[in-house]
């Protein structure tokens, strides 16, 4: 799954949030030794520029930065991973790499995928017969496929491609019985979307004529629940052990924190909100459909007709803690933004992936360990203690703090207890008056 380069490398980096914005940068570029343009890319003098965003959507008028951390500590199939992650809400990057750290005591998270396969759907209407014509189109199965493959001669040339064709009958829709036409298609490396699309397109025509039906919609889904991501974890209890929280109590109220996901709707629709946290988050960075793997993660977990949790949390015979996580995970490492973006493209360097299936591994890894951070805080001493603190920051930027002042100002507000911007904005009002020379520095430098 990795460069060999990077297999002897440790992603255990203690310390590495205390170091000076410049320090990360040179130990993650030196982890995955960037090139100095790729290293511009992480300082921001280089990436994704107007010019080249005004070739990418349509009405470019500016840009839209987010903050790209780095989660440490994660092994992921017995390999170290640096992860990037693109996200704007504290803890996050935090917490995933604080429970990559608990994770690693138990010998890190081992994950396995499915095969890139996507579904694309043909809607067929106007059919006199919908059980009879399914069986025409079953029976034309291989003249379908080798139509698909003709679309990407390339794609088949590296061993993806048509794999099947499924047939379902809609007897009750509000726009009558309908056939559904799913091309089961082996994407690779790509999500697939442009590929899928176009060799629905190419169907279209065949299956009217075997049909004697109307093809309406042709297109992929985003339900990619032939695409699957599976990740699994074992944690020693002792390594769960903190303050006065002993390793079991901790355990015992992880599993009862996600029993209670498991059972309610509304809790688990903020639970595997916090999965997504982790997965969208490398998904951003990256340079993929955060949007496609948001629909597909919820519809997935509402596939028995109830809306549960993406995780399970249990006890195994020796009392550790095992997690395991199931979700369709679309992503590519070729196509699309990943290829145009400069950013998404160092951040794939980084994780040093050479296929899609180990970048849904990574990611799924990451949305599990983000489950676990969650629920752990949740269990013992509530979310929102550390939350907050990382947030102060954000707090006293908001009212106007720059430079030594953030940091003065976050602490002194996170200590009292009082994060909101009118206590923020009295301190920060406080620490100008005592120190004047600073107010005029800053005069001077807004003048200049």
């Amino acid at each position: 799954m990795q460069n060999t380069d990077t297999m002897t490398k440790s992603s255990r980096l203690a310390g590495f949030y205390k170091l000076s914005l410049e320090e990360r940068i040179e130990r993650v570029s030196q982890w995955a030794e960037l090139t100095q343009d790729e290293i511009l890319v992480l300082r921001g003098a280089a990436g994704l520029d107007p010019a080249r965003a005004d070739q990418m959507i349509e009405n470019v008028v500016s840009l839209h930065g987010l903050p790209l951390g780095i989660a440490t500590n994660f092994i992921v199939n017995g390999h170290d991973v640096l992860v990037p992650m693109a996200i704007e809400e504290p803890s996050v990057v935090a917490g995933a790499s604080f429970a990559a750290k608990l994770v690693r005591a138990g010998g890190g998270f081992r994950a396995i995928t499915t095969a890139p396969e996507m579904i694309g759907q043909l809607q067929v209407l106007d059919v006199a017969d919908p059980w009879s014509t399914r069986f025409d189109l079953l029976a034309a199965r291989d003249e379908l496929l080798a139509l698909a493959d003709a679309t990407d001669p390339v794609i088949v040339k590296l061993g993806g491609g048509a794999r099947d064709l499924d047939v379902r009958v809609l007897e009750q829709t509000p726009a009558g019985p309908m056939l559904v036409a799913h091309l089961i298609f082996d994407c690779r490396d790509a999500m697939g979307a442009n590929a899928v699309n176009t060799a629905c397109e190419a169907l279209a025509s065949r299956v009217e004529a075997l049909t004697g039906g109307r093809v309406v919609l042709r297109i992929l889904s985003n339900l990619a629940d032939r695409r699957l991501a599976r990740v699994r974890c074992t944690v020693p209890v002792e390594a769960l052990a903190f303050g006065d929280f002993s390793g079991g109590q901790v355990a015992q109220g992880i599993v009862e924190a996600w029993a209670f996901a498991a059972g309610d709707p509304y809790r688990a629709t903020t639970h595997n909100k916090g999965i997504m946290n982790g997965v969208d988050a490398v998904v951003i960075a990256t340079g993929n459909d955060w949007r496609a793997i948001e629909a597909g993660a919820h519809a997935y977990a509402a596939r028995s007709g109830r809306y549960t949790s993406l995780s399970t949390w249990a006890r195994d015979a020796e009392e550790r803690l095992v997690g395991t996580l199931e979700m369709p995970l679309a992503v590519g490492i070729v196509g699309g933004a990943t290829r145009v973006h400069p950013t998404a493209q160092v951040a794939l360097k980084i994780l040093g992936v050479r296929t899609a299936c180990a970048l849904a591994e990574i990611t799924a890894a990451v949305g599990l360990a983000q489950n676990l951070a969650a629920l752990r805080a949740l269990a013992t001493e509530g979310i929102q203690r550390g939350h907050m603190r990382l947030h102060a920051r954000q707090v006293a930027i908001a009212v106007g703090a720059t430079g030594d002042e953030v940091a003065q100002v976050a602490a002194r507000i996170a200590v009292e207890g009082h994060i909101r911007p009118d206590r923020a904005e009295a301190i920060l009002t406080q620490l100008r008056r005592e120190d004047p020379a600073s107010s005029i520095k800053r005069r001077m430098t807004k003048d200049e």
